[in-house]
């Protein structure tokens, strides 16, 4: 209701009344600029169709009510096109959790820990695929197992059968890294005080693991997981919207011999600071920090350290609803006759988000930069002064960097981020 104050949203996430090192959420649910729940059922036709174009501006000028996020963020991330019905989308939800429970099946019988309610932290099996012999690590390995089964006999039990598969031993191998990013991710909720939290969120990266071999596991990926695990209860739901939000990212994760992934958009981000601001661009060039390293963790886990919770939920459904293309949907789908048939039906401008609409500006083939680049830039200009006048080597940068967390407003940054967008954009057509 127009007029009612702000709620605060930190209720929806409750926090251990240990932890008092936590950022503060500055997010409130504003009734008028949220997007409610009211709001939100009014958007659908009669049959399901949903008029996103209603949405994507309430997005990004008050976020979405915690009560409707993980629905909302399905969405967002493509899980479906807004041009579907609501039996359509049924059918299609329903095809998926038979698949999500494929594929953990499978990955249940080479390692019946997935899906027990527990998980490991120590390593079961060597690089050259032999059970652990160690006693210490086979003890930890046995007791994250709890009740369940005991791990050095369930990988006995595989050699067995014959020489171990590259692939399972690949994946063997991730399955305690997982663990022990899991025990550390969003420990202050009290959320992930229940086992079967904790369990929930190793068994959907585990599952991850074993169908993307590219990318497997890598640090980071848990603090992209975790929120979709809190917004949705259907875990085979929690798993389609990580991978989708993974379909955006993994180029980050993957991975060479001569390569890191992310090392493409920490170029974008130089690019991008040297139009913007030369001055600080040198600067950093000159400390040895013209590769930009010291923004990796902003871009792997867009900004979840640096903000609450809370706040960082809100960043990125703004990003979302900015960035948001209604073919999305399409680009992840298989392409079938009557896809690409409704995938022709015309669009209305408004249906696209903001940045989105700022990049079919510009006519080039080359792929667009995603907000995310210009979120860090918008931080790194914010901070500017500062860093030109305080960071004398790349620790100074790193800890002015550092400073930022629980300080930095999500709506500003994302506002600045797009002014920074269009100056860049403006610069390199004045430059062509």
């Amino acid at each position: 209701m127009w007029g009612a104050p702000a709620e605060p949203a930190d209720s929806y996430y409750e926090v251990r009344p240990e932890c008092t090192d936590v950022p503060v959420t500055k997010f409130k649910i504003k009734p008028g600029k949220t997007l409610s729940v009211r709001k939100w059922q009014t958007s659908f036709a009669p049959d399901g169709q949903l008029d996103i174009g209603k949405t994507l501006n309430r997005i990004h000028r008050g976020g979405i009510h915690p009560t409707i996020r993980g629905e909302v963020w399905e969405f967002l991330l493509g899980c479906f096109d807004p041009k579907s019905t609501y039996e359509e989308r049924e059918q299609l939800r329903q095809q998926r959790r038979e698949q999500y429970q494929k594929w953990k099946n499978d990955c249940r019988e080479i390692f019946p820990v997935v899906g027990s309610g527990q998980f490991i932290t120590a390593p079961v099996i060597t690089e050259d695929g032999q059970p652990i012999q160690d006693p210490l690590v086979l003890l930890e390995a046995n007791n994250a197992g709890g009740d369940g089964p005991n791990s050095t006999e369930i990988v006995q039990e595989l050699i067995n059968r014959g020489p171990l598969d590259k692939k399972i031993i690949d994946w063997l191998l991730l399955l305690h890294q997982i663990g022990l990013d899991v025990k550390r991710t969003d420990r202050s909720l009290v959320f992930y005080e229940k086992q079967e939290n904790l369990s929930k969120l190793w068994d959907i990266l585990a599952v991850y693991a074993w169908i993307d071999t590219d990318v497997g596991y890598c640090q980071g990926m848990s603090d992209l997981c975790s929120p979709m695990i809190i917004l949705l209860d259907d875990e085979a739901d929690s798993f389609w919207c990580f991978e989708r939000l993974m379909r955006r990212l993994r180029g980050n994760f993957r991975c060479t011999e001569s390569s890191v992934g992310v090392e493409a958009q920490l170029s974008h981000l130089a690019a991008v600071t040297q139009v913007i601001d030369p001055k600080l661009h040198q600067h950093l060039e000159t400390l040895g920090g013209g590769d930009y390293l010291f923004a990796v963790r902003m871009l792997m886990v867009l900004f979840r350290r640096e903000f609450s919770f809370c706040d960082s939920l809100y960043l990125w459904e703004m990003m979302w609803a900015l960035e948001y293309d209604p073919d999305l949907f399409y680009l992840y789908e298989e392409p079938t006759p009557s896809l690409e048939e409704t995938k022709k039906k015309a669009k209305s401008m408004r249906h696209y988000g903001k940045f989105e609409r700022e990049n079919m500006k510009i006519k080039t083939d080359e792929a667009p930069l995603p907000i995310s680049v210009f979120l860090v830039a918008s931080v790194l200009k914010e901070k500017s002064t500062k860093l030109l006048q305080e960071a004398r080597g790349l620790d100074d940068v790193v800890k002015i960097l550092n400073d930022i967390t629980g300080s930095l407003d999500a709506k500003k940054a994302c506002n600045e981020a797009i002014k920074l967008h269009k100056k860049y954009l403006k610069k390199q057509q004045a430059k062509n």
